[in-house]
Parts: C-alpha cells; structure tokens; sequence
C-alpha cells in the first residue's frame, strides 16, 4: 500500500502534460503520459495494456534503464523541479503485471514459424511481438537459461534474477517453444534450419570483451569484464588489488561484484574525467558507496609481471584545445596490483560470425539493411551483433522493430 501511495503521488505531476517529451526521450516510444493516467485513475490492468503496445518487459525496463538519460532526461518538470520518477512507475506497473499475471494480448494463430536464435533483451522482444501476432516461435538459446545479459550481465544485487526468470515466463506464456543449450556454430548452423522456418531472427548478442591490445595483456590475471560477469567463474581475490577498465555501467558492475567477493582494493581507472563516463549517475554514486576507489584522466598503458599480473603502468591525460584527451609528457607512474579487467566495450564472436556465411561490415559486425535484414533476406539481425550498442531499452526496440519488419517480409511474401 505505502509504495502504490508513492507511485500515485508521483503520477500527480505528469497527468496535466500535454508536449510528452519524456515519450521522445524514451527508446520505445513508450505512452508514458497515457500510462501514467491510468495509474492516476487506479486502472491498473489498463496501464499494463498500454505499456504492453511498446514493450514486454516493463518490470525490467523500469529498474535498470538509465532513465535520467531518456525519458526523464526529457521531463519537463525537470526544468524548474524534480523530473517525474517514470522508471519507478513503470516498474510498479511491471511487478503487478507479473503478480496479478496480466497477459499479453494474442492473435490467433498464423500457419507461419519464425526461429529466434538469442533470449537477451532484443531475441525475447521481437520473439514476444511476433507471438502476440499469432506467428508461431522457436527460440533457440546457448545457455541453460534464459535473458542473455538480463540474467548474466547485470549483478543480481541490481537485478533480482527471480524478477527476470518471472518476466520472460509472462513472454513464454504467448506459446513460444524454447530450446536450451543450442549454441550457433557449434549444435547447429543457418543452412541446417533455414528451411524448416519462414524466417530466422538473430539476436544473439555480441558478448566478446574487446581489449586494449597493449603490452602484458596476456599475463595471468587479466581477464574480460562480460566474460567475468557471464561465466561467473571467479578467482580468489581476497585481499587482492584490482584495477578495472572502463567507464560504463559494466565497468561499475564489475567493480562492484569484485568488491563483493572480498577484494582488499578495487580502483576503476577512466582515461577521461568523471563527468564524461557513460555510466548512469546512480550506478557511480552506488560504486563509491560501495568504495571502490576512482582514478579519473588516467590511462593504463602497460601491464607488468613475468608469468602473472604483478603491476601496472599509466599515464595521466588532459583536455587539449581541441577538447580531446591527450597524454601528458612523462607522467608515467607504476602501480601494484593483482588482477586487471577489461571493460572497455565489447564486440560479436568473430569465430560465430564466421560461421554464418552472411556478409558482414569492415568493423565485423553483421551488415543488414533498414529492415534488418541480412545478405539473405529471409534471415534478419539487430542489436548488438549489428554494432548497434545499447542499453536494455534500446535492445528491445531493436528487437522490436525486426519483428516488424519480419511481418511485413512474411505478409508480403
């Protein structure tokens, strides 16, 4: 009761808007302002049918977008007040779909069956909108479980992974079939399936942490940041020094994880200043609650041991004229450590994509057109595997929006 009274408080500010910028501001165009009046007017269930057009997973959306930098970044109460908490009331909305079990609408059934490769954010999203059409899905998915980094790549102590398993079950209850631990390239390939399905929806992810490419990164010791959060398999680091690459929210989290598991020291080193990180203002200031240590306009350059990790070599930088960050001459300094990940960003398995026989870009990536389809044009990608990174939101539009295109391929068909 205490939180719906919140949530309804905070829904007071935004019933009387009339520009919703926070629906612009918001990677699936979500109808907060309608949404919001039904939480206003107690119409629940009617709140979720509305959130239901533009998304599937409001419950997560709502706790894990950075929603400073998208829809409330666009509020306009934010201008001379506090902008209007959306993501809290969204997520509420999300929880009660989930406890009441509020269903997706369907349609009937479709004589058409499209095969998902993928369950993070953007295969489970465009799985669920081709469902709701009536079309009938096969999901395929390498891991054991199901939601990619929903599940492996956000730490439990910021996403409840009950909630996570909660949510994709609402998904599946559309009638979508699932196969566990087929992986692409090693328990089947394109050309084995391709003709048992009238499209094919790639969503598989790009989970391969890129590194630096400097000297002693093939020390023992220096790992990947998503490898490190989705293999879950840890060294010992109590009492250890650990120096973490990155300025993003998956550097926080690995940061924080680290920490968690007994770390003496866990220090995030940022090439540029703090207020050009990428990571959301919360995750920084939970980082620093958490205290793990910051060292800001300092970039590692060389990595020192014989066998394994034993120190680090950086430099300091600065704004130039032109407003880039530069090395400064002869600030080199060495530091002790144990361990160094790398969160830096991440990039497709190249030995995945080599395996598909579709045509890529330079950058590696899959190449696809403005309807993500591939070189074949039965088969469609989107999300990160294009080289479109994103934050969970945008995956599922991503997703969204290749679900579209892939009904329009089949009703045109």
């Amino acid at each position: 009761m205490k939180r719906e009274l919140e949530i309804k408080k905070l829904a007071d500010f935004c019933v009387s808007c009339v520009t919703k910028p926070c629906q612009l501001g918001c990677p699936l165009n979500n109808d907060i302002t309608s949404f919001i009046k039904n939480v206003k007017n107690d119409n629940y269930e009617e709140a979720f049918k509305t959130l239901s057009n533009t998304t599937v997973m409001p419950a997560i959306c709502g706790k894990v977008c950075p929603h400073e930098k998208q829809c409330q970044g666009s509020c306009v109460k934010r201008v001379s007040y506090e902008a209007v908490k959306i993501g809290d009331i969204e997520s509420f909305i999300g929880d009660l779909a989930i406890e009441n079990n509020w269903k997706f609408l369907k349609k009937d059934k479709k004589n058409k069956k499209v095969l998902v490769v993928g369950s993070g954010p953007a295969g489970l999203t465009c799985a669920a909108f081709l469902a709701k059409e009536g079309y009938q899905i096969t999901l395929y998915e390498k891991h054991d479980y199901l939601g990619g980094l929903l599940y492996h790549g956000i730490p439990a102590f910021r996403l409840n992974k009950d909630l996570v398993k909660k949510a994709i079950d609402k998904i599946l209850d559309l009638g979508i079939e699932v196969h566990t631990n087929m992986a692409l390239g090693k328990d089947f390939n394109l050309e084995e399936v391709k003709d048992k399905y009238d499209a094919i929806f790639l969503g598989i992810g790009a989970n391969v942490s890129k590194m630096m490419e400097i000297p002693g990164e093939d020390l023992t010791g220096v790992y990947g940041g998503n490898e490190l959060l989705e293999k879950a398999i840890y060294p010992d680091y109590t009492d250890k020094k650990v120096f973490v690459i990155g300025g993003g929210n998956v550097a926080m989290d690995v940061a924080r994880t680290i920490k968690r598991l007994g770390a003496k020291e866990v220090t995030i080193l940022y090439r540029r200043g703090k207020e050009d990180m990428s990571a959301e203002e919360v995750e920084i200031k939970e980082t620093v609650l958490d205290d793990v240590k910051f060292l800001y306009k300092t970039k590692l350059v060389k990595i020192l041991g014989e066998d394994k990790v034993q120190k680090i070599e950086c430099i300091n930088t600065k704004l130039n004229d032109e407003e880039k960050y530069v090395d400064i001459d002869d600030s080199n300094f060495i530091l002790d450590a144990d361990y160094v990940v790398m969160a830096i960003g991440s990039k497709a398995d190249d030995v995945v994509l080599r395996t598909l026989g579709l045509e890529r870009l330079e950058s590696g990536y899959l190449s696809t057109n403005d309807n993500d389809q591939t070189s074949d044009e039965k088969i469609f990608a989107a999300g990160d595997l294009t080289g479109t990174k994103s934050t969970v939101a945008w995956a599922c539009r991503k997703g969204r929006d290749a679900a579209y295109s892939i009904i329009e391929y089949l009703e045109n068909k």
